[in-house]
């Protein structure tokens, strides 16, 4: 008998979660109001984090949360009007972020982070999008000889816990690495493991075109049409009502609009990020990050992709580029930037939980019904990992690595 399945979010997460599927014999269905790998997935510093095996913590230190309070950084930005709603999950996300439990979720990150290369080669591979990788990493730029010392350290534990490898560049390294750079910096670490992607957006693309090929249907629909029926789960489409026995719902920080009616809250919040690109070749040979000014600097197809940091905001809320206008501001004093290719900066939506763990399992209330989304800064590079994770566990597989703490049940 055939096994189906239709899997709801058309990102990088939904995307490989159907490529897995179709890999173990199931025919699916994968549905979103948009093509794939327009949302989210489509901006962000197209980075295969590989020495991300640490997540993005609350800060603890008075200072820098003095800091971010009031506004004097721009690695982090805020709406007040979100701060009533958010402060429950910020509260836990801070808490999380403790010498107590951080440790423990660190050691359950690392168990996902450590396959991303791995998982990801093979889908490179299969669906010829060669030409969009380049390894080789990307540098982390200080403006500090304090802030590199604790760079450097950090990347030494890293290399000890967890084999992550890196470069630490003083500033005539740097200099010299990147004599693109007009202005001088402390040092940098290059993470020499991760690896770049000159359009993210078009891997996520590619991929699907591959999924398509081996017999998955892409269908234009309406996710919070899911309905279970007698023999499954049922959703609407531009083609007509779809059937399947399971539903994978990947949706990103949409997922609580279409579990909420079935009695499901998860405490999901949005990170949101901008991006533009530039014209012209700037001259860097990869991605570099000024820490300090919140910054990141993308080589991109469409030319230099320069990103900003986290701004917590009311998910639907409207844009507030200040981080993008001080983002291209800095960019402009380190590189040679050429004029704007979008006429606005794209905005994306992050999908956070508060113990910065995804959420990858079976729906404790309804038969059939699977949960894949919460993956925060790091939904492109671990996609293909949880991926095959989750579609293990619906094949009725052993896994290949635990999913337990990554639990729906974890937030009943």
């Amino acid at each position: 008998m055939t096994k189906t399945a239709l899997v709801l979010g058309a990102g990088m997460v939904g995307v490989c979660t159907a490529w897995h599927l179709v890999r173990r014999g199931f025919d699916v269905t994968l549905v979103d109001r948009r093509a794939p790998g327009q949302e989210t997935s489509y901006g962000n510093a197209g980075l295969i984090q590989r020495e991300c095996v640490a997540p993005h913590h609350f800060p603890h230190e008075l200072s820098r949360i003095a800091r971010i309070a009031l506004g004097r950084g721009n690695d982090v930005h805020y709406s007040m009007r979100a701060m009533p709603a958010l402060a429950k999950p910020l509260f836990d996300y801070w808490r999380a972020s403790g010498t107590g439990p951080y440790p423990t979720i660190t050691r359950h990150y690392e168990a996902m982070i450590r396959h991303c290369l791995t998982e990801h080669d093979a889908m490179i591979e299969a669906s010829g999008a060669r030409d969009l990788i380049k390894p080789g990493g990307f540098k982390v730029a200080l403006q500090s000889a304090q802030a590199l010392a604790e760079e450097a350290a950090t990347a030494e534990r890293l290399k000890r816990d967890f084999g992550v490898a890196s470069v630490i560049l003083d500033s005539d390294g740097l200099s010299k690495a990147e004599p693109a750079l007009r202005q001088r910096f402390a040092g940098a670490v290059h993470w020499t493991d991760p690896w770049a992607v000159r359009d993210p957006g078009g891997l996520v693309g590619r991929y699907a075109q591959a999924l398509e090929q081996a017999g998955c249907t892409l269908a234009v629909g309406d996710a919070t049409t899911l309905a279970q029926d007698t023999s499954g789960w049922n959703v609407r489409t531009t083609s007509g009502i779809v059937r399947a026995e399971h539903a994978i719902v990947a949706l990103g920080p949409w997922s609580n609009e279409v579990l909420r009616p079935m009695g499901y809250r998860f405490p999901l919040f949005v990170k949101r990020g901008y991006h533009t690109h530039y014209k012209g070749d700037t001259g860097l040979s990869m991605p570099v990050l000024d820490m300090q000014a919140g910054t990141m600097m993308a080589p991109m197809t469409m030319g230099l992709r320069v990103c900003t940091g986290a701004e917590f905001a009311p998910l639907g809320a409207p844009p507030t580029p200040v981080q993008m206008r001080r983002a291209e501001a800095r960019a402009r004093d380190l590189v040679a930037l050429g004029p704007a290719v979008e006429p606005t900066p794209w905005l994306g939506n992050r999908p956070c939980l508060p113990d910065m763990l995804p959420v990858i399992g079976a729906a404790p209330s309804h038969k059939g019904l699977w949960m894949h989304f919460g993956h925060a800064h790091q939904g492109f590079t671990l996609g293909p990992v949880t991926g095959r994770l989750l579609a293990e566990m619906i094949n009725g597989e052993t896994p290949y690595f635990d999913p337990l703490p990554y639990s729906p049940t974890r937030f009943r």
